[in-house]
């Protein structure tokens, strides 16, 4: 894994009306050399606009961690710049990421949305909960039934990933995080410590339950 992997990231999408692009330009310019003054300030990728009836302009800025990132996002400095393109773009939405793995649990409802998920730890025992039992029915299944027995190795796990992850992303962690939504809450909302407790003891006692059962199915 590269250090590049561990960057805190969003993403934006501003509409700009035709005959704005190059003010928007320079004002994006204005709005990477703010991020620049903040510490943990990795680069500031602006993608070429996709065309339409507006132009849809698609910027990543990239933080070493999501503490940096939330810093120069909160700022004073940031929100007098986005007042100012108020003028040059008709809208924009916003989406940050430290995970990954914000998509399957993010409420994609506001403009801004400040740390889309839960808590990372949060995030990945869910995304256990859910890939667990896929990856050892698959197994247990396709040995049963002799399926990829031919196969080689690298080519029986392409295709089993291919299945698994299709599975686990419009199937089960739907399933998942509607069933947790009480404990999948957004790390910046405070949550009972009674509920953190329940919820972690619900997931926790599912995989003990999932590890015994699958033991006893192999033996």
């Amino acid at each position: 894994m590269t250090s590049e992997a561990l960057h805190a990231s969003f993403v934006v999408e501003h509409i700009v009306p035709r005959g704005r692009g190059l003010a928007f330009r320079l004002w994006h310019a204005r709005l990477t050399w703010s991020a620049r003054q903040y510490e943990g300030f990795v680069r500031a990728d602006l993608c070429s606009p996709v065309k339409g009836k507006d132009l849809k302009w698609y910027s990543i800025i990239h933080f070493d961690t999501p503490e940096h990132l939330n810093l120069w996002l909160k700022s004073k400095q940031r929100e007098e710049l986005i007042q100012a393109g108020q003028k040059i773009f008709a809208s924009y939405q916003f989406k940050s990421f430290s995970t990954g793995l914000e998509g399957w649990f993010s409420s994609k409802t506001q403009s801004e949305q400040f740390g889309l998920g839960p808590p990372a730890w949060k995030q990945n025992i869910a995304v256990v909960l859910g890939l667990y039992p896929i990856v050892m029915l698959q197994s247990l299944l396709f040995s049963h039934f002799g399926v990829m027995e031919s196969w080689s190795p690298a080519s029986s796990m392409l295709v089993n990933n291919l299945i698994t992850s299709s599975i686990l992303t419009w199937t089960v962690m739907p399933l998942v995080t509607k069933a947790l939504r009480f404990w999948l809450q957004p790390a910046n909302q405070p949550i009972a410590v009674k509920t953190n407790s329940f919820g972690t003891a619900i997931i926790s006692g599912l995989l003990i339950a999932m590890m015994v059962a699958f033991n006893w199915l192999m033996n």
